[in-house]
C-alpha cells in the first residue's frame, strides 16, 4: 500500500489510524458529491460526527476532550482525513488550528467555554485572517477594534474565510492601537456569530467547495473584553498568536496533502494494473510506471519531512527559527508533491481522468489551492532562506573548514567578494 509502514508506527498510532479511517469511511459519498456541486455549503453533521467519535483536537488536553497526543500522532490522522479532499480535511483541521490558539493563549474560561465544545463538535470554528488589501501582508490588516469599557467595537472585513457561512466561532485578528506599530497593536479575538457579523459574499471556487468560504464584514460588532484571546493580558499580543498559529496552519496543510496525493495515486495504480493497451497492462510501460515511481517517492519524502518536523515541534527544544524553517519546508514540499502526484495520476488515467468518472479531476482542483493558502509557497521560500541564513551565518563549521580543501584555497587576490 501507499500508507506509512505499520512497523514504523507505534501500536497507539496504528490504532488511531484505524479509528480515523473508520470515521473517513463513515462520510457519505453523497456529501462529497453535494459539496463539490455546491448543494451543501457547510457540513456541520460531519464535524458533529467527528466530535462524537472523539477524533478531533487530538493534541489538546484530556480535560477539554482531547487526547494529549503529539504532532506525530496527529499527522497520522491528518493523512487519513486528507484522502477526502481539501474541503473536509480543512474543516477537520480548523479544530486543530483554532484550538491551538485557545489551548496556548486562552484563559481557563475560554478553554472551558470554547475549546471543549470545538473538540466535541458542538461548536464549529473558522479563522478570519486574510483581508482584501492585505493578502500575504498579514500585519497590513485594516480591521480595527476600539475599546469601550468592557467590550470592543470591531469594524473591518476578512476574505477567503473557510466556514464563513456556517461556523459558530471566528478567530479574528484586529488592530487595537492606531498609534503603535502594526506588530505591536494586533490583537486576536474570539468572535461569536451574531449582530454586526455579516457574510457579504460566498466565493465560487475552482475546487475545495462546500466549506462555505466567504467574505465576512464586521460593522460595529460588540466583542466582550473576555473574548480577547488571553483576556486583558492578550490585548496587543496578536503577533505572538499569529507566530504560533503558523505551525498548525501549515502542518495541517502539509500532512493533509499527503492523503490527497495518496488517494490519487492509488486510483491511478489500480487503473494501470487493469487497463490494457498494445496487448499488456499499461503499468508495464515505462511512461506509466515511472510516474507511479516518482509519485511514491514524493509521498514517502513528504512523510519523512513532515514526520521529522512534527518531532521537532513535539521536542520543544528546537530553536523557534529552525521550527519555522522546517514547518515552511514541509508545507511547501508536501503541497507541491501532492500537486505533482495528482497530475501524474491524471496522466496515467489519460482522457478518462479528465472526466467525473474518477475523482482525480476533483482532487486536481482541490490540490491547486493548498500551494496558495496558509501562506503561498513563495512566502514559504522567503521564510526558509531567511531562517536558514539567520542560523547559518552565526554558526561556525562543526567538523572542518571544507572551503580550505582546494589546491589553491590560499591563492592571494582570487577570492574577491566586493
Amino acid at each position: 500500500m501507499t500508507t506509512y509502514p505499520d512497523a514504523l508506527l507505534s501500536p497507539e498510532e496504528r490504532a488511531l489510524r484505524n479509528e480515523v479511517a473508520d470515521f473517513v469511511r463513515w462520510v457519505p459519498r453523497q456529501l462529497i458529491l453535494d459539496m463539490d456541486a455546491d448543494r451543501v455549503r457547510y457540513p456541520k453533521e460531519y464535524l458533529k460526527e467527528g466530535g462524537r467519535r472523539g477524533v478531533m483536537g487530538l493534541r489538546f488536553p484530556k480535560e477539554y476532550g482531547g487526547r494529549g497526543l503529539p504532532w506525530t500522532s496527529e499527522m497520522v490522522a491528518l493523512e487519513e482525513v486528507g484522502i477526502l479532499g481539501t474541503s473536509l480535511a480543512c474543516l477537520y483541521s480548523l479544530v486543530s488550528i483554532v484550538g491551538e490558539a485557545i489551548a496556548h493563549f486562552g484563559t481557563p474560561e475560554q478553554k472551558r467555554g470554547y475549546l471543549a465544545p470545538l473538540i466535541a463538535g458542538a461548536l464549529t470554528p473558522a479563522e478570519a485572517l486574510t483581508e482584501p488589501r492585505g493578502g500575504s501582508d498579514f500585519f497590513g490588516a485594516a480591521t480595527r477594534a476600539e475599546r469601550r469599557s468592557d467590550h470592543f467595537i470591531l469594524n473591518g472585513q476578512k476574505r477567503f474565510v473557510v466556514g464563513a457561512e456556517g461556523a459558530d466561532l471566528l478567530l479574528v485578528y484586529a488592530n487595537t492601537d492606531s498609534q503603535a506599530k502594526p506588530r505591536d497593536s494586533m490583537t486576536a479575538f474570539l468572535v461569536e456569530r451574531g449582530p454586526g457579523v455579516t457574510v457579504e459574499h460566498v466565493y465560487g471556487l475552482m475546487g475545495t467547495r462546500g466549506g462555505g468560504t466567504g467574505r465576512i464584514v464586521f460593522r460595529d460588532a460588540e466583542v466582550p473584553v473576555t473574548n480577547v484571546l488571553g483576556g486583558e493580558a492578550g490585548i496587543g499580543k496578536g503577533a505572538e498568536v499569529f507566530d504560533q498559529m503558523m505551525i498548525p496552519e501549515r502542518m495541517t496543510s502539509a500532512c493533509g496533502a499527503i492523503g490527497m496525493g495518496r488517494a490519487a495515486i492509488e486510483i491511478a495504480a489500480r487503473y494501470a494494473a487493469r487497463r490494457k493497451a498494445f496487448g499488456q497492462e499499461i503499468r508495464r510501460f515505462e511512461g506509466v510506471s515511472f510516474k507511479i515511481a516518482q509519485s511514491l517517492t514524493l509521498l514517502d519524502a513528504s512523510r519523512g519531512l513532515c514526520r521529522e518536523t512534527c518531532r521537532a515541534v513535539d521536542c520543544g527544544n528546537v530553536a523557534p527559527g529552525r521550527v519555522r524553517r522546517m514547518v515552511s519546508e514541509s508545507k511547501k514540499f508536501a503541497t507541491e508533491a501532492a500537486w505533482t502526484v495528482v497530475n501524474n495520476a491524471m496522466q496515467v488515467l489519460g482522457g478518462i481522468g479528465y472526466t467525473d468518472v474518477f475523482p482525480v479531476e476533483r482532487l486536481l482542483r482541490d490540490t491547486r489551492l493548498i500551494m496558495i493558502w496558509t501562506g503561498t509557497n513563495e512566502i514559504m521560500d522567503l521564510v526558509i532562506q531567511h531562517e536558514f541564513y539567520k542560523e547559518f551565518l552565526k554558526t561556525p563549521p562543526r567538523a572542518r573548514d571544507i572551503e580550505a580543501d582546494a589546491q589553491n584555497a590560499e591563492a592571494p587576490d582570487e577570492k574577491v567578494y566586493e
